[in-house]
């Protein structure tokens, strides 16, 4: 049966784990002599409807160091952007290539692409979810924190969006406490919340920034209009008024915390320059570890 990797919920607790510590292992070991090569004569599809920079380089230059080919498709150059059911396009790409990954707008293109394709689909972004991201997360909590996983208090300040809907399935694998603060509006997908509390996640959406931050050991934002919502910009801002994670919010978590933002960050609106350039950052580790998350994910689809 072949596996995808849609969702945080689609490999298991135990998996997720090995993911963290297999990924760990490749970032050790990049660029020394006997590097794995699961991918060795294999060519990866990277879709994208939307832009990217992490995304595309790191799943190019990870395709590459797993000895595998990245072919890079814009959905605009593609018979995708015409048109084509999605369907049709995974029962072609599977005869031509090993492995899919998609950067798109819907879920539900996702869900669409996997049920008829005989190779592993990975998610690189949707309007719902983001795994591959959150997964790094972990793995940088994992460095910067230690483990188990599950001794430190998790926090989200602002929108309700693929990250968050990520961060709270990661809190349900793993039975994380995690506290999400969001504008009224602006909530986490309810399904997805409920789902996690069933399966043991300590999870609370609260309605002040400082409720989610108080005594926090990782506090996590993202920007208060994602790619597509450009047109609601203004609106968000007045509606995100109070969202700001600034020194003076960071000061409420606990000393040693680390704040964590998948970038682009829009400096002055979800996070004060100050934050972003101080000592409780480590955005710049969490933006490497998409690399070798990623490749720690391909690896595990590519058995």
């Amino acid at each position: 049966m072949t596996r995808h990797f849609l969702s945080m919920f689609d490999v298991t607790p135990a998996e997720t784990l090995r993911l963290v510590a297999r990924a760990k292992e490749l970032k050790a070991g990049r660029g020394k002599a006997g590097a794995p090569a699961p991918l060795d004569g294999k060519t990866v599809a990277l879709i994208f409807e939307k832009a990217s920079t992490r995304t595309r380089v790191s799943f190019e230059v990870g395709v590459h160091e797993l000895g595998g080919h990245p072919l890079f498709i814009s959905a605009k150059d593609s018979q995708l952007g015409r048109g084509e059911p999605v369907k049709d396009t995974a029962r072609v790409m599977s005869r031509y290539v090993q492995m899919i990954m998609l950067r798109t707008f819907s879920q539900a293109t996702l869900v669409e692409l996997a049920k008829h394709s005989t190779v592993p689909v990975i998610n690189g972004l949707s309007d719902l979810l983001h795994p591959c991201q959150v997964m790094s997360d972990l793995q940088t909590v994992a460095e910067q924190k230690g483990e188990p996983l599950d001794r430190w208090q998790y926090a989200w300040v602002g929108d309700g969006n693929n990250m968050a809907n990520s961060w709270i399935e990661a809190a349900g694998q793993l039975e994380l406490g995690l506290r999400l603060a969001c504008p009224p509006g602006y909530k986490p997908d309810p399904q997805i919340l409920a789902e996690a509390q069933k399966r043991g996640g300590r999870i609370r959406v609260v309605d002040k920034p400082h409720e989610a931050v108080e005594g926090a050991d990782v506090v996590n934002t993202d920007v208060w209009a994602s790619m597509g919502q450009e047109g609601e910009a203004e609106k968000r801002r007045q509606a995100f008024a109070g969202f700001l994670v600034d020194e003076a919010l960071m000061s409420r978590a606990k000393p040693g915390a680390v704040f964590l933002h998948c970038l682009p960050a829009h400096r002055g609106e979800e996070v004060s320059d100050g934050v972003i350039e101080g000592q409780h950052s480590r955005v710049w580790d969490q933006a490497e570890n998409r690399l070798h998350m990623q490749k720690a994910i391909m690896e595990f689809l590519a058995r």
